[in-house]
């Protein structure tokens, strides 16, 4: 894996510590990142995002989905189970478990819904309209012109 040096960025550059922190996690060959419980990440529109996490064996009351410092966390913790149980085989996974997003600007969290054993969790990008592209109106030449025009005959 190639491994890449910041240092010059962080000489050169004032604000942009988080990118490159983020590169550093990105491209770091961390082969210990958890592949539990596995979820999938769906574009739904231009502005809109849908997280689904499989939470078989977990209830609502199990879950917890919140939002600290520009990140998603998800969490679950089984209540303890009745110890009286005997299992033969035990394949559904209800360990508990802590998932975290880093959320790009302007993301929100609008909503989140537990069917069927899937966690649902819409996010939408909001853009505030001080940010958003603007059209600026071109003035011609001839309506300058005119306005001089104007205002030296005024003081004529």
């Amino acid at each position: 894996m190639r491994t890449f040096d910041f240092a010059p960025l962080y000489r050169s550059t004032v604000g942009f510590d988080q990118i490159a922190n983020m590169m550093d996690r990105v491209l770091s060959n961390d082969s210990s990142a958890p592949s539990y419980p596995p979820y999938n990440i769906e574009k739904l529109d231009d502005d809109s995002y849908r997280i689904s996490i499989a939470v078989a064996g977990f209830s609502d009351a199990d879950l917890s989905v919140e939002i600290r410092d520009k990140a998603l966390i998800v969490s679950a913790r089984k209540a303890d189970e009745d110890e009286s149980k005997t299992y033969l085989h035990r394949g559904i996974a209800t360990r508990a478990f802590e998932r975290r997003f880093a959320l790009a600007d302007h993301v929100q969290v609008t909503g989140a819904n537990h069917i069927d054993g899937m966690l649902h969790i819409d996010l939408e990008r909001q853009v505030p309209e001080a940010l958003k592209p603007r059209q600026i109106e071109i003035a011609s030449d001839r309506k300058v012109l005119e306005k001089d025009v104007v205002d030296a005959k005024s003081v004529n």
